[in-house]
């Protein structure tokens, strides 16, 4: 399966536009390496890096959808393997800056 497929129809992605938007800016990994064409091809049992928000979601698939269910349909296709999400993607700038007063 195609992973910009896979990425809509797990609901990672709320359209596949959106989730050909992250593989073209290269914030997609799979399996460590870094995700060039939406065409590339997923597996059962790869493992995929990607932002979601201020985290980065760590998930291994289990299995290919065949469709873009409910999300409770949609979640027993993948493993979280970062379940808190404790992967911040970068420091606020609000937790960087505590402390500092301006004049």
């Amino acid at each position: 399966m195609r992973i910009d497929r896979l990425l809509y129809f797990l609901r990672f992605a709320k359209t596949r536009s959106l989730a050909h938007s992250l593989i073209g800016e290269g914030h997609v990994r799979r399996n460590g390496q870094r995700v060039m064409r939406c065409s590339q091809p997923v597996e059962t049992g790869d493992i995929l890096t990607f932002p979601a928000g201020e985290h980065v979601r760590v998930v291994e698939i289990m299995a290919l959808p065949c469709r873009r269910g409910p999300p409770a349909e949609a979640h027993l296709c993948y493993r979280a393997l970062d379940p808190q999400a404790q992967s911040a993607i970068a420091a606020c700038e609000s937790d960087q800056n505590k402390g500092t007063t301006l004049p």
